[in-house]
This record gives structure tokens, sequence and C-alpha cells, in this order.
């Protein structure tokens, strides 16, 4: 077998021109994909366009030079773009080039279907190994079904192409002609994160649990995350590509694809794009499991991993969710790739995340991302009922399940602050939101999110309220027994409707400051609920802030009203607010119990059954 194999392959060995001169007028050719292209057979292809025409060029993610798409080669050769590259984008938007959306999980169908016929197939293998098998090397992907079902296979035979390991390989019997070449490969870096991408990314990674399964899509924005996942533990990967940032995560065992419930122990993607490093890094290591797209972008598939978590970008997002992601109105920019596979697919695994990124403006801050509307021609990707997580610079949103009104003031909530105003008052005008309704103008303090364990050993979430949490205080408001609220408000309230709640939500962080205590997460398998808050609001006159609690009744007795005090006191001093003041019941005997553990001195006045308190931060402290 092995002298067949050799013979076949010695049969078959020729010159890139002969390997090229069976190709026929009106033939389609597919080309091998991103990095893993045949540079000479390409190269040849072009030389030989005198005696061509109207060849259609098929191509995922070209990222080599395509001049076929000048004028010069109009006649010869049409390009036909499953992803638009940046190379090829100028010719799709005058007419030069054509671009199929379709999702990258089914590009294999419609090639196996025969809806989208190869009768060539150009692309990059390894040298055969001893029992004469090539490797497809950084780019299974698709390539691997296009050789397989095209009549004519043209191997570029290249020592520097990796041999990589899993449902890669080809045997020498099943490719036409091989043509051996030592060009290097196409090589593609990273761009580095400017500050934009490192403070998403730092958000995004806060999203991210210990033992998840990652994939990110192409660009600075996904792969931002990488450098703040030093800390996890277990991370694993299933995606479609994957750059040179991996390469550390797994030197510093953060990626170790132990826990992983499908294919533990094994990086699984369909092809990588990087440096001379990362080729020689997967050069036949068994940690990394190449396998076509028609697997490793099946949502079924992708679901099977617990903890599936899918990180991708967007262009624009509109106020009710709907993701751009493939063109800027009438322009086709990029492609819907394998976006709409992971998201789906992370949204039906067990405990899995979708998370969409971008920044929140684009021409140097000049124009919003966060859109009222998409612009006309613009075509939604993800659909508003298949989104989850939207992630900007200014925080992060959680829409999945949620009301258009919700939705739309999450969004303006990570929004641009320049384009806040605006945004809300398009919401009000599409009549998405109430008419009064109001948002912070200043940036959500994330700085005052913080942790803590109270008497019973319960881990609560404490951070400052967001305009978004006017229901949820509701909820808090109508769980409190008759006496409760009485305490709080001092009178009975029959309803604590929109205008009530609205004012406790929408604070502006300094002189009107609240902070939540949360238990439970806002996500797919959980609910966040406020289960305490405790606000202020200074007095400018004075100098001194009405301070002010509400405790769910399970929740009392457990030092959460006295963490609340102390950390509502750090804050005001930190904003030159000279003390606390508050109305107590007489009878509201815990809370009076809250007030003298300020740790600064307190007088107090009773009057009418009311005590009137102040708390003095000039005093010594104790």
């Amino acid at each position: 077998m092995i002298l067949d194999w050799q013979k076949t392959y010695q049969e078959r060995l020729t010159d890139a021109a002969s390997a090229l001169s069976r190709i026929r007028r009106g033939a389609r050719i597919f080309i091998g994909s991103a990095c893993g292209e045949p540079q000479m057979l390409f190269k040849t292809l072009l030389d030989s366009a005198q005696n061509l025409a109207d060849v259609e060029v098929i191509h995922f993610l070209d990222i080599g030079v395509t001049p076929y798409t000048t004028d010069k080669y109009n006649e010869a050769f049409r390009h036909n773009a499953l992803f638009i590259g940046s190379n090829s984008r100028a010719a799709i938007r005058e007419g030069n080039a054509d671009y199929t959306p379709v999702f990258l999980s089914e590009i294999p169908l419609l090639i196996q279907r025969g809806a989208m016929p190869i009768d060539v197939a150009l692309i990059t293998v390894s040298p055969p190994d001893k029992s004469g098998y090539v490797s497809l090397g950084i780019s299974v992907d698709i390539t691997r079904t296009a050789a397989q079902m095209a009549r004519y296979v043209v191997a570029e035979v290249n020592p520097n192409m990796p041999r990589t390991l899993g449902d890669s390989f080809l045997h020498v019997s099943e490719i036409s002609a091989f043509v051996e070449s030592n060009m290097p490969l196409l090589e593609f870096e990273e761009k580095s994160p400017d500050h934009i991408a490192a403070a998403i990314g730092q958000l995004i990674a806060d999203l991210i649990d210990n033992e998840s399964t990652l994939q990110t899509g192409i660009g600075k924005i996904p792969n931002s995350v990488f450098p703040y996942l030093k800390n996890k533990k277990d991370l694993g990967i299933h995606t479609e590509t994957f750059t040179d940032g991996l390469m550390d995560l797994i030197e510093g065992g953060v990626v170790t694809c132990k826990r992983k419930t499908l294919h533990p122990g094994k990086v699984v993607a369909a092809f990588c794009m990087g440096t001379r490093r990362l080729y020689d890094y997967v050069h036949d290591n068994p940690l990394f499991e190449f396998r076509p797209c028609k697997y490793v972008n099946d949502p079924y598939v992708i679901a099977q991993n617990d903890k599936m978590v899918s990180i991708n970008s967007a262009l624009t997002v509109d106020l009710t969710g709907q993701v751009c992601s493939d063109s800027l109105g009438f322009e086709f920019y990029s492609g819907i790739g394998g976006q709409v596979d992971f998201v789906r697919g992370s949204a039906m695994s067990r405990r899995g995340k979708s998370i969409m990124v971008l920044p929140s403006t684009t021409d140097q801050g000049k124009t919003s991302r966060i859109v009222p509307y998409h612009s006309p021609g613009s075509g939604v990707v993800v659909t508003r009922g298949d989104i989850h997580y939207v992630v900007t610079e200014y925080g992060v949103a959680y829409v999945h399940g949620k009301s258009i009104r919700e939705r739309a003031l999450k969004l303006i909530s990570i929004a641009h602050p320049d384009f806040r105003a605006s945004l809300l008052a398009a919401a009000k005008q599409q009549r998405y939101i109430f008419q009064d309704q109001t948002l912070p103008v200043v940036l959500y303090p994330k700085e005052y999110e913080v942790y803590w364990t109270d008497k019973q050993q319960t881990r609560i979430f404490f951070r400052p309220v967001k305009a978004t949490d006017e229901r949820a205080i509701q909820d808090l408001i109508y769980g409190l027994p008759k006496q409760d609220v009485f305490t709080r408000f001092f009178q009975s309230l029959k309803s604590f409707s929109h205008k009530v709640a609205m004012p406790l939500a929408a604070i502006d962080y300094n002189d009107k400051m609240a902070i939540a205590a949360v238990i439970g997460r806002e996500e797919p398998e959980g609910r966040e609920e406020i289960v305490a808050i405790g606000r202020y609001i200074n007095d400018p006159n004075t100098s001194f802030a009405e301070v002010a609690f509400t405790t769910h009744r399970d929740w009392q007795a457990r030092g959460i009203g006295t963490f609340l005090l102390r950390y509502l006191i750090r804050i005001a001093k930190e904003k030159s607010i000279a003390g606390f003041t508050a109305d107590v019941l007489s009878q509201n005997k815990p809370m009076m119990q809250v007030f003298s553990k300020s740790g600064y001195p307190m007088t107090t006045h009773l009057e009418d059954g009311v005590y009137e308190l102040k708390i003095d931060f000039s005093g010594d402290a104790s």
C-alpha cells in the first residue's frame, strides 16, 4: 500500500500550469480559505486568465490579494464571497463581485446537495505521511467538503503547512493533481486592543465562569477578552477559528479543556489564522482537533457543550435588540459566517451564554452604534428573538426575554453618553418607553460594585441602582408586609406605580445615590432579585443627605442594613456630603439599632412618634 500511494502521488505530481490547464471556461472554482489559500496555484490561475471566461471563484474569508476582482480580470473571473474580507469589499460595493449570505454551518450542505456546485477545488495541504494522507492543516472548515465534492482537485503540497489532527485528512487517491510549493503561508496578526476593546474585554471576562467553553469570532473586539481570562480555570474551546492569543491561555494553564462535556481534552476548531508561531504550535499537537464546519458550526453539536459562551461582533444594534453585523446600510461589509450558528448553539447549551460586542461609537465618536432603528438596507443577522447579552465599553445589557421597553432602557444605558439623550427621545417617539422616562446623565459607577457575606454566610452582590431596576424595586415593595410598607413610607400604599418607582431608580449617582443588595444572576438560568436598598438624597443647601433603607422581611436581621449604612457613608464622604439625616418611627427599633452602628456621633429628637436623626461625619468615627 505504501508503494501504491507513492506511485499515485508521483503520477499525479505536475507543475501548476499543467494542473490548471484542465480548467474549462465557465467553471466554478473553490479556493482554500483564509491563511490556507494556495498561493502558487492562485497566481498561476491569474496568469492563465487569457484562456478563461466567466469562471466563478468561490471563496470563504479571503485575506490574500484578490486582483481578479479588478477590471483587468472582469471577463475571466467573477468573485463570489461567502464572507467579505477587506480585499473584496470595494469590488462588491461597486458591483464587480458577488456576496452570498449564508450560515457557515449550511455551506457544506449547499455543496453536498449540488445547490452550490464545485467543479474545481484548489487547496493547500501538508506533505503526505507514511500512510499516504495529507492534512488540510490550518484550513479544514469548508475546504474538506469542497475537496470531497469537486470533480477536479488540485493540491498545493507545502511543507510549511502544519499537519493538524482530527477530521482533517485526505488520501492522495482523493486528489487529482499535486503541485509542490515552498511558499510561506499567509499570516494574520491581530491588532492590539485599544482602550475601548480592553474595557469591553474586561466586561466580557466578568461574564465567563470557570469551566466554560468559548467561541470567539474574528477581530480585536472579541479577542480582547483573552488577557483578562488569566484567573479563570479549566476553560475549553469549541470555535470555528482562533488566533495567536489562545496559545498564551493554554501555556498559562487557563485553557485545559478538561471539563468540557463534548470532546474533553480537545480544542475543537475548523480553521485558525495567525503567525508562524501558531502554525508551529498546532503541528502534530494532539490537543487540537480540526473538523469541518458542518460539524463544528452545527448548533446542535455546539449545544452539547455545557457553559458554552459565544463572543461575536456587531456593527450596530437597534433599541429592540436586532443585530446588524454584515452590512452598513446598502454596503455589505463582512458576512454572516458562523455568528448565528454559535448564538443559537450557546443559547441551547446548559448554562450557556451568547454575547454580542461592539464599541459604542464609530467614525471617531461621531456616530452611535446603538441606534433607534437600522438604516435602510441594513440586514438583521441576529434577530431580536436570538439576542442575549450586548456589551459595549460602557456596560452589559442582558435583553433576552425582556420587553421592548426594558430592552430600550438597557441598551440606552450602555450607549455612549453623548447619544443617550437622543436615543431616549427616539425611544419615546417610537412609543417604546414611558413618555416621562428619565435616565442618569452620568456614567454608571461600576467601582461601587462589591460582594459581602452576611451573618448567615450568604454572599450578596451590592451595586448601584440602575434605571432599569424600576420593576425590581416594585417587586421588592410589593413583597413587603403592610406594616413594613408603613414603617418605610409612613403611609399605607395601595399601589407603587411607575411614577413612584421611577424616581427611586433614576438617580444621578452624586446627590442621589442608591445601593441595591442583589441575589441571583440576570442570565438564562437565573433571576436577579433586589432584596434590599439603601439610598440617600443630598440637600445642597445643608450638605446633609436624607437616608432611607428598605429590606425584604426574609433578609432582615442579617446585617444587611448595617452594611448598607456604612457603605453609603463611605460613598457620601467621597461626594463631600457632611452627614445623614433620617426620620424613623419610634416603634421601628431594628432601624434605630442600625443607625446606632454608623460609627459616627448621632443626635436624635423625638416628635409625634417619629425620631429625627442626624449623623455628623465631621465627628470622630468610632
